[in-house]
């Protein structure tokens, strides 16, 4: 087996203090037992001037293109090693501890705090290659609360590869691949561990800004050896890499809306609950204000072509139309339409007009819950969440989103086309879902691997049950 050299930082946060653990043997698992490693950890000494003897410019250095076709490569299932010290773990555990209310440091409780979990340094690994002092946080909402109160250890995580940079400038600037920061999902209330993944795909399969995700295998050693966490989705950061790569100029206000106000209902309109993703410094929310005011303009119902005309000069209503389509199609219940979260809007400069973009896909693909996903025709959604309701019930819109839906289980989101989709990610990520010998116990959401195959049939029959839901109510 492959031999990897490897320095393993350890860093106290706030105490600017590296712990360069010495030359370890790691041992890579094969692909016929995803879950078992060996490293022989040695003991730690201090320097803050750790040396960086894997960077290189093509994997490290800010100046290089995103590389997407070596971190989200569909083919395969990489693994990622992440660790740190002890201490840190500890830190992060207790931070979870004390800023969600909770008297001691073991999983338990229920979250409250809207207050991000820390940061802490951790050494990254790639296929053997590291990653100096990346930033660690715990990461999400219900996701993270779930498996917290439950006791399940496979906690949501972000990196930022160059988040201490200000204490350690040997990375300065450190990417990794081109990529900054990096999300990775948990699967949290998917049995089938496919649908952030699945989702993402489809939104941009369908000319939907999306953000681009890839299945990984997630190792973590924090005193002990590498532990496998568990199959995690990685999912690319909307204000990293998304607008640069997806946008022509990626100079504009990007928000990401969370709140009452977040629903653009009348009389809960607040821009306090659009938090800016860029140019933060600037106190302009003239663009999601001018939406909100087109919006509820009262020619809607006196004037409807001048209220489209006022509608369109500040939304690009065709992609906003194009994502609730898919959206709707694929149901997907927990964001707009439901809850006041989960999606981004982008004021592109290049056309003046506001974008919508989907975020935190991992409940997709199914009902759903709180009231399940919105129907198709949208009966069920009052005027609480005007851009639907008010959209919909305009003769021309309404026509081109049916036109829409249409089109996308002819086509996109066709039986045809995502069965075999379906089983090929299934297929690929099957070895590294529980994991032999049940060596995952209390890293995984799954009861059994029955649970994951049951899950994976259900999305099969889904969409075919979506496409024949579609074309009842277009009339085909």
């Amino acid at each position: 087996m492959k031999k990897i050299n490897r320095l393993i930082h350890g860093i106290r946060p706030k105490r600017y203090l590296v712990l360069l653990l010495g030359l370890m043997v790691l041992v890579a698992c094969s692909d016929s037992d995803p879950t078992t490693a060996v490293s022989d950890p040695v003991p730690a000494v201090e320097d803050p001037d750790f040396p960086t003897p894997d960077w290189t410019a093509l994997s490290h250095d800010n100046g290089t293109e995103p590389n997407y076709a070596e971190v989200f490569n569909d083919a395969e299932v990489k693994r990622m090693d992440i660790v740190l010290s002890n201490e840190n773990w500890q830190a992060m555990l207790d931070d979870m501890a004390a800023k969600y209310g909770f008297g001691n440091s073991s999983p338990g409780g229920s979250l409250s705090s809207s207050e991000n979990p820390i940061w802490v340094p951790a050494s990254v690994f790639w296929e053997g290659v590291e990653w100096y002092a990346v930033g660690l946080r715990f990461k999400g909402n219900s996701s993270l609360s779930t498996a917290w109160s439950r006791g399940i250890m496979k906690l949501p995580l972000k990196l930022d590869f160059d988040e201490f940079e200000d204490d350690y400038p040997q990375i300065e600037n450190q990417r990794f691949f081109g990529f900054k920061q990096l999300s990775l999902s948990n699967g949290f209330e998917d049995a089938s561990l496919i649908r952030e993944k699945m989702a993402a795909d489809i939104f941009r399969a369908a000319g939907v800004t999306s953000a681009h995700t890839v299945f990984c295998r997630v190792y973590i050693d924090y005193g002990d050896g590498p532990i496998y966490f568990g199959l995690y989705t990685i999912v690319e950061v909307i204000d990293d890499t998304v607008i640069e790569n997806q946008y022509t100029d990626d100079s504009g206000n990007l928000y990401k809306p969370e709140g009452d106000g977040a629903s653009f209902a009348a009389g809960r309109f607040d821009t306090s609950d659009f938090e800016k993703k860029s140019n933060e410094e600037e106190g302009d929310w003239s663009d999601v204000t001018a939406l909100y005011d087109a919006l509820h303009s009262s020619t809607r119902t006196t004037d409807p072509e001048s209220w489209r005309v006022g509608l369109e000069a500040v939304l690009d209503v065709d992609q906003f139309l194009n994502w609730l389509a898919v959206n709707t199609v694929i149901q997907n219940w927990d964001t707009y339409g439901r809850m006041t979260h989960n999606y981004y809007l982008y004021g592109d400069p290049t056309t003046g007009l506001l974008n919508w973009i989907p975020w935190d896909n991992n409940e997709a693909l199914q009902e759903g819950k709180q009231g399940g996903a919105v129907s198709l025709d949208f009966r069920d959604v009052s005027d609480s969440w005007p851009l639907i309701s008010f959209l919909y019930d305009d003769v021309v819109y309404r026509a081109r989103y049916l036109e829409l839906i249409e089109d996308l289980v002819e086509g996109v989101f066709s039986p045809e086309r995502m069965v075999p989709i379906y089983e090929a990610a299934s297929t690929l990520i099957e070895p590294y879902v529980i994991g032999d010998n049940g060596e995952t116990n209390g890293y995984t959401f799954l009861s059994s691997s029955g649970s994951f195959s049951a899950a994976t049939e259900y999305l099969i029959e889904h969409v075919s049950e979506r496409q024949a839901a579609v074309l009842s109510l277009v009339g085909n």
